[in-house]
Formats: structure tokens, C-alpha cells, sequence
């Protein structure tokens, strides 16, 4: 199985909550694993809403 890295996913966020720290906003959940294997056990599907993030500016370093 090769899941989706919810990093690179605009709708993924680290929440403030010690007992859920990652959500995702398209699918209106938190959990204490990445959402993407979340969606993966409870479907058997990969995510079908996964966006990739637009690219930001480049830092100088």
C-alpha cells in the first residue's frame, strides 16, 4: 500500500489538540494518524480528494 502524503495536500492541518493533531478540511475530520490512512482503513480506497499544495515562494537561504 502506498498512501498519499497528506503533507503535500492543501486540505491538511496540524491541529492544536494533543489527542487529534492532524486534520483534513475537505473531509471535515481530526485524527491521531495521517488522514490519508485513516480514509484508506475505513474505505479501502485512497483519498479521492487529495490537492496538491500550490508552490510557494522560493526562500533564500
Amino acid at each position: 500500500m502506498d498512501t498519499i502524503d497528506c503533507f503535500t495536500c492543501k486540505h491538511f492541518y496540524i491541529t492544536w489538540e494533543k489527542s487529534f493533531p492532524y486534520g483534513c478540511k475537505a473531509l471535515g475530520f481530526k485524527c491521531k494518524g495521517m488522514p490519508s490512512v485513516e480514509v484508506f482503513k475505513a474505505s479501502s480506497k485512497e483519498c479521492l480528494l487529495h490537492e496538491q499544495k500550490a508552490e510557494g515562494p522560493k526562500r533564500d537561504k
